[in-house]
């Protein structure tokens, strides 16, 4: 039986972005964790490009390409940087990929990447829930000012 592969899930969630309204991770990121190279990666997936619809996996435009760049430290052109604009996988997408690898790494990995999207998921649940009840407090208090302006004013 192969050692397990422990991979905070914390750290595959900070390497999941926003991109098209979609949570997505990197073809580097995925490559990474899954123990292979970007190109090796990359072949396989299209190897098997059945498995990825476009709302599995879609590739970066340039400019979209750009802005990641700013945010993140990747390699330039003509620096031995990627020639190709990336790849990045949904949820879904970033599942198939350990499928089409098919080493027990990719399998153990594969858990902990769903893990990650879950874990962002609740958490954007919770978020969006303590927004909610922000917002209803914010509406019963903004009636309370009136309402006290109105005592000071009858005791006075």
């Amino acid at each position: 039986m192969p050692t397990p592969v422990l991979i905070p899930v914390d750290a595959i969630a900070r390497r999941i972005t926003l991109i098209r309204g979609q949570r997505v991770i990197l073809d580097v990121d995925l490559a990474e964790l899954y123990g292979v190279s970007t190109t090796r990666f990359n072949q396989q997936v299209r190897r098997n490009i059945e498995r990825f619809p476009e709302d599995f996996m879609f590739q970066l435009t340039k400019e979209e390409h750009d802005a990641l760049m700013l945010q993140i430290a990747t390699s330039k052109e003509g620096r031995g940087g990627r020639r190709k604009l990336p790849l990045v996988f949904t949820e879904a997408g970033a599942l198939n990929a350990a499928s089409v690898l098919k080493s027990a790494r990719a399998i153990q990995v594969g858990i902990y990447v769903h893990r990650a999207f879950v874990q962002l998921r609740d958490l954007l649940a919770t978020h969006k829930n303590i927004a909610k009840h922000l917002s209803e407090l914010e509406k019963r208090v903004a009636g309370h000012d009136k309402d006290i302006a109105h005592i000071v004013a009858t005791i006075h």
